[in-house]
C-alpha cells in the first residue's frame, strides 16, 4: 500500500517564498551527453535562489562590481555625493540641438 503525502497547515505561496528567500535554495546538477564513450557536451548547472541580504551574508555581491549593472560615478565635483556619469559631449550636444529644433518648428494648421 502506497502512502499518499498530505498537506497539513495553512502554508501558502507567500510563506514558501519568504522561507526560500530567507534561508536560500541551491540547485546543482550536471548534464553530460556522450556517444560511444566520447563526451560531446557537458552542462554544469549551479543555481542559488535567495534574497539580496542573504547573498551578502554568504559573501556574494557580484552585482555591486558588474559594470553592466552599475553606473560609473562622476568624481571631482566639490561638495557633492556620487552622481551617475554624464554622457559624452557629442551626445549632450545632439540632445540640445534636438530640443531646440523641436521648439523652433512651426505648428501645423488643422
Amino acid at each position: 500500500m502506497d502512502r499518499v503525502p498530505t498537506i497539513s497547515g495553512n502554508t501558502n505561496l507567500i510563506d514558501i517564498l519568504d522561507r526560500v528567500l530567507d534561508k536560500g535554495l541551491v540547485i546543482a546538477g550536471d548534464i553530460s551527453i556522450a556517444l560511444a564513450n566520447v563526451e560531446l557536451l557537458t552542462i554544469r548547472i549551479r543555481l542559488l535562489i535567495c534574497s539580496v541580504d542573504k547573498a551578502e551574508q554568504i559573501g556574494l555581491n557580484w552585482w555591486k562590481h558588474d559594470p553592466n549593472l552599475t553606473a560609473p560615478v562622476r568624481t571631482g565635483i566639490p561638495g557633492s555625493k556620487s552622481f551617475p556619469a554624464m554622457p559624452p559631449a557629442s551626445v549632450r550636444e545632439s540632445i540640445k540641438t534636438s530640443r531646440t529644433t523641436k521648439a523652433a518648428r512651426p505648428k501645423r494648421a488643422r
